[in-house]
């Protein structure tokens, strides 16, 4: 048996073993990134639904630049944060820095993007269909907004998921922010990163194919969720046609 082979052997032993080492990793990891996701998307969704039927001076411009930090590399917002807490920096006196609130506060940062420019594009097609009904009802402004996000409810339960994924696949905020302490701030991305640079590749192997069935979960949901949204949709339209 050669190494690669020993080590998915330890790999597959470590997850039906329920490490439990491995298992405060996977924990913390979920812990970090709904946090994460639920702060972003409150926030994300609520500003997206409203970018998605304002109309102010400058609007272009802020959707330029929203979409510009859907590109921004995850080390960026690291830094950014850290410079933020740091003990010279302006958030230093909250002593946050390589602590859970640090990673929380940079994922949310990231998946904040994320979460606003999905929900503008779902409600701006949602507004596009549906505005001038609800326009004619005396529906303006944020109500409008609002109605038109309940209405697309199903379709932002693909944001809130997709914005999950951002979150618990990432890797340089955290280890910047987090420092990747053993047992406080060690997550399955920084762990995978660590075990495999120590030549622990059992540990990091089991770590990795733990996050590739969260992520594909997620995905598989996000599918399900299109589909069923796709299928409600023609059946409303077949419902209206006779």
């Amino acid at each position: 048996m050669n190494t690669f082979e020993e080590s998915l052997a330890q790999a597959a032993h470590l997850i039906a073993a329920a490490d439990p080492l491995m298992l405060s990793i996977v924990g913390r990891s979920l812990a970090v990134s709904s946090l994460s996701c639920a702060i972003a998307c409150v926030l994300g969704i609520a500003v997206g639904a409203w970018l998605a039927v304002a109309r102010f001076a400058g609007r272009d411009a802020l959707l330029t630049v929203l979409n510009t930090f859907l590109a921004v590399p995850s080390v960026v917002v690291g830094l950014a944060v850290y410079l933020l807490l740091t003990r010279n920096g302006p958030l230093g006196f909250l002593g946050w820095l390589f602590s859970f609130k640090a990673m929380v506060l940079a994922q949310s940062l990231l998946v904040l993007p994320v979460a606003t420019a999905l929900t503008r594009q779902v409600v701006e097609d949602a507004e596009r269909a549906n505005g001038e009904q609800l326009a004619s009802l005396g529906a303006r402004g944020l109500l409008r907004s609002l109605l038109l996000a309940w209405d697309e409810r199903f379709a932002l339960l693909t944001v809130v998921l997709a914005s999950f994924g951002r979150a618990i696949s990432e890797v340089g905020a955290v280890m910047i922010v987090g420092g990747n302490i053993d047992g406080y701030t060690r997550v399955m991305t920084t762990a995978i990163a660590l075990e495999t640079e120590k030549g622990d590749l059992p540990m990091a192997l089991a770590l990795g194919f733990v996050l590739l069935s969260v992520v594909l979960v997620l995905n598989a949901a996000i599918s399900l969720l299109s589909r069923w949204r796709g299928a409600r949709a023609e059946g409303m339209v077949l419902a209206g046609a006779t």
